[in-house]
């Protein structure tokens, strides 16, 4: 497995060692000991989450302020441009974003620590992500920052489309506004 950080450094972005041939392929996608060796990280993912979503489709920006979640994010059919935004005050990243796209071609996974709000647009016809998470969906604690945040200024490749969102994530609230980690 090599690790590559990203412009927020304890975002990390994961990219498996792929055995293919005609028949196809074999990854381990997940291997506590490795990942604890090759990024000095000792996480317990708890649960495990699947998500359909269509092209268009806008998800996030959503976390936890209590019971905040690690997540272990990949795609494994379709694409999908993930981002993280650090959301912990005391961060030197506070209020910055990291983007990357996530394909079931480049097998590529994205860990996303506690203390950062989370939401990924579909680039293709259909996507499909798995994502471990190292606490439990706990709604009552679940916040979610509206996608579009001028602070942010995350560049979504929307190609001048209007996104696909829930009401949930279209009444997500302005950054400025909302609950964040001390």
């Amino acid at each position: 497995m090599k690790i590559e950080a990203t412009e927020i450094k304890d975002v990390l972005l994961l990219e498996p060692k792929v055995f293919g041939d005609d028949r196809g392929f074999f990854y381990e996608s997940y291997n506590q000991r490795v990942f604890a060796e090759k990024t000095g990280l000792s996480v317990e993912f708890v649960q495990d989450n699947h998500s359909r979503s269509e092209t268009g489709v806008l998800r996030g920006l959503h976390y936890q302020i209590q019971q905040p979640q690690g997540k272990l994010v990949r795609v494994v059919r379709g694409e999908v441009f993930d981002v993280a935004v650090d959301i912990r005050k005391s961060s030197p990243d506070f209020g910055k974003w990291v983007g990357c796209l996530l394909s079931a071609d480049n097998h590529r996974q994205l860990w996303i620590p506690a203390g950062f709000a989370h939401g990924f647009l579909v680039v293709s016809e259909v996507a499909e992500m798995l994502y471990k998470t190292t606490d439990y969906y706990a709604p009552n604690h679940e916040r979610c920052i509206i996608w579009n945040d001028p602070d942010l200024a995350i560049d979504w490749p929307l190609g001048g489309k209007t996104p696909v969102l829930s009401a949930k994530d279209s009444a997500g609230l302005p950054f400025k506004s909302a609950e964040v980690f001390p």
